[in-house]
């Protein structure tokens, strides 16, 4: 997404700055005034020669370098006003070099003026005055730049801030405030790049293609331009994307528009009854059924692409704005029927309208009334309506231009709260409704604006759902978890839930409802809550801490049971919940745990052996009786081997940690002298691992087993592996 849209600092094709006018001012005025005078001085007005013109040629060469002199002054200064840094630097040497070679070299040039006046007095004069300005000028002229580049700095500053308050402008959908302040950047500091393309980009949110145009030559170029952008940085894929559907969406609106108009001029009869039908529709004050019948025949009419161009083309949005009994009949509170029927036909309308076209469906969202009554006819509690409402939010929510723009043109903090009611509905809207819900969370504002009411609407309506599992649609309620528990990757919402001591109690009580409950629809109904729970003990508080003992006595009872999936999900939930509390380890311990994970772990596959290692790890790290229930239950650590040679390192690291803790056990070092034990726990601790814990948690095995049975040692050294022993016994000094 996101994210975000922050404009990036892309380099396009963008206006070029105007450049400094004072470099054009110095430069044009400068030489102009030099040639002006050397004209002056050669001009007939002068009368006839006379003998101290004899030196004509010799004025003429010091003017000429007195010319060549100007021009290098004026292209000094345009050196000490160009945005080019290195540009900037060569100038400002060759001012220091002028002004030190003038200081060197005053004492002659003050001889040679001298000299020269000899030949023309006033000539010489004017010349003399103008090369003495010059010199004045290179000093001023150092002055000059350097407090332009003070300026500079300070503008640079001021339009940095402004466009990072563009930025975030942009970020929040506020797209006429961006332009707005990118505008202001740009009074400040006219060659700033950045600023224009983010501007372009604001431009093209808001539609004004032909601005976006003035600042990025952008009508003809876009998708080189992108293009290029992606080959420069491929990091900017996503912004490329983002700029591609919006060219792509342009021509396709204009390929339409250019289709449906050939229609109308080829007398094309669907085409021009588009046209009479929405005229017809115009009429005023005619009744609410006059209107819904004709809407509805223009429903009917629209069957393709240039139908729905025609209909956009000829104002048909308007319907709802300019007149005002069929505004009134769609807004009304309490509607009776002929306002039902009439609201019914407008939504059968929109769906003809808008199916597959993205410019329709972006003109109806941006229509006030729309956006501000789509939420109230979802809760109207009027079947027809929430079900034609449903079934036009869907064409938005089941493609990614469709949800961006539900979630950029409305607000939908209260969407999560209104779309889950419909779990309590027996029909095909609570599935219309979990569609819609389930497309919506791919969207990371959709998460971001679920956050504002989750505690105070959400969650009481989610944790009076569960509580109520027997009695509502439970097909759409496993859904509805389902949802809660993606939503969950937003780490605010997670946070939020898991502090929420009643949605705890609701999933117990759920899970409680099914050992009474044995149906299919149930058991998913259980298999999201499990889902749920192993997200939400993502985090820890107190209130995980309380429910500890409850939650897992709940999963160690749900072992028995003949879904591998529950099993599967129930054991994922103990390894991440037994951590939070050692009276927890006590009661599962107490209840076989031990036991019924090795059992698991004989048959399970890599995700139920990733839970169960880690469940006995957490078991057995603390908890004696846990540890003598292993060697009892793994003779010869039969399993804990098998693990210790699975490509999974974190089946790998946990079995090594459950195997080193269980070797203060008396005789369980000894039932491994006959095993390929120390050359294993030598391959991972010798460095074959990727992760550092397995090398760790190998290492120490590998300590502890010598410790605790030297006549590993014998086997250890003929492997060569005394070094690595060494150097784990730091570990081992830990324990």
């Amino acid at each position: 997404m996101a994210a975000s849209e922050t404009p990036p600092f892309i380099c396009m094709a963008t206006p070029q700055p105007l450049t400094l006018r004072q470099g054009r001012s110095l430069h044009g005025n400068g030489r102009g005034a030099a040639r002006r005078g050397a004209r002056w001085l050669r001009s007939p007005k002068l009368g006839p020669q006379s003998p101290a013109m004899v030196g004509d040629e010799e004025q003429e060469r010091d003017f000429q370098r007195f010319l060549r002199r100007v021009d290098d002054i004026a292209n000094l200064v345009q050196g000490l006003s160009s945005p080019d840094s290195a540009v900037n630097a060569k100038a400002i040497a060759e001012a220091e070099k002028r002004l030190h070679d003038q200081e060197t070299n005053k004492e002659e040039e003050s001889k040679t003026t001298v000299n020269r006046t000899v030949i023309n007095t006033r000539a010489s004069d004017v010349a003399n005055a103008e090369a003495v300005n010059a010199d004045g000028f290179l000093a001023m002229l150092e002055k000059d730049a350097k407090e332009r580049a003070k300026q500079r700095k300070r503008n640079e500053h001021l339009a940095n801030a402004l466009k990072e308050k563009g930025n975030d402008a942009f970020r929040k959908g506020d797209y006429v405030r961006a332009i707005q302040r990118y505008t202001e950047g740009l009074e400040k500091l006219r060659n700033k790049q950045e600023l224009y393309t983010n501007r372009a980009q604001a431009y093209l949110k808001v539609h004004e293609y032909e601005k976006a145009i003035g600042d990025c030559e952008w009508a003809l170029k876009a998708r080189e331009c992108y293009e290029k952008i992606l080959q420069i940085d491929p990091q900017k894929e996503s912004l490329f994307k983002d700029c591609m559907n919006e060219v792509n969406l342009e021509e396709k609106r204009m390929r339409d528009e250019e289709r449906a108009m050939k229609e109308v001029e080829s007398g094309n009869l669907a085409a021009l009854s588009i046209k009479e039908l929405l005229q017809k529709l115009h009429r005023p004050d005619q009744n609410v059924l006059y209107y819904a019948g004709g809407i509805r025949l223009l429903a009917g009419t629209v069957k393709d692409c240039t139908e729905q161009t025609l209909f956009r083309t000829n104002n048909g949005f308007s319907i709802l704005g300019d007149n005002e009994i069929v505004r009134g009949g769609f807004c009304a509170e309490s509607k009776n029927a002929a306002e039902v029927d009439l609201s019914v036909s407008l939504l059968l309308l929109w769906q003809a309208v808008c199916a597959g076209n993205e410019e329709n469906q972006r003109l109806l969202l941006t229509h006030p009334d729309v956006s501000a009554q789509l939420p109230k006819l979802l809760s109207s509690g009027v079947s027809e309506i929430q079900k034609e409402t449903l079934a036009l939010i869907y064409l938005y929510s089941e493609n990614e231009n469709g949800r961006r723009l539900l979630v950029r043109h409305l607000d939908l903090t209260k969407w999560l709260q209104v779309l889950m009611m419909f779990v309590n509905s027996t029909d095909a809207k609570a599935s219309s409704a979990m569609d819609i819900l389930s497309d919506l969370t791919q969207e990371e504002r959709f998460k971001t604006q679920c956050r504002v009411m989750l505690s105070t609407d959400v969650l009481p309506l989610f944790t009076q759902l569960l509580t109520s599992a027997k009695l509502v649609n439970q097909a759409a309620l496993a859904r509805c978890i389902g949802i809660m528990g993606n939503l969950c990757a937003d780490g605010v919402i997670r946070m939020q839930m898991a502090e929420c001591k009643e949605c705890w109690q609701a999933c117990l009580k759920l899970v409680d409802e099914y050992f009474d409950v044995s149906t299919s629809k149930y058991q998913q109904c259980l298999f999201a809550v499990l889902g749920l729970m192993m997200n939400l003990l993502l985090e820890s508080n107190v209130i995980i801490q309380y429910f500890a003992v409850d939650i897992s006595g709940r999963c160690v009872s749900l072992l028995r049971d003949k879904d591998g999936r529950i099993v599967t999900r129930a054991t994922g939930v103990l390894s991440r919940i037994l951590p939070a509390s050692s009276s927890a380890v006590e009661e599962v311990v107490k209840g076989g745990v031990v036991k019924k994970m090795i059992k698991f772990l004989k048959a399970g596959g890599e995700t139920t052996c990733n839970y169960g290692i880690k469940t006995l790890s957490i078991c057995t790290r603390s908890n004696r009786q846990a540890q003598e229930d292993l060697v009892k239950s793994d003779k010869g650590f039969s399993v804990l081997l098998k693990l210790l040679d699975s490509e999974n390192e974190m089946i790998v690291g946990n079995a090594a940690l459950c195997l080193g803790q269980c070797l203060v056990v008396p005789g369980a070092a000894t039932s491994l002298l006959n095993s390929n034990v120390v050359m294993i726990l030598l391959k991972h601790a010798g460095g074959n691992a990727r992760r550092t814990s397995v090398q760790e948690n190998a290492a120490i095995a590998l300590g502890k087993l010598c410790v605790a049975e030297p006549r590993h040692i014998f086997q250890l050294r003929k492997l060569n592996g005394l070094a690595i022993l060494s150097s784990s016994m730091k570990y081992v000094q830990s324990i």
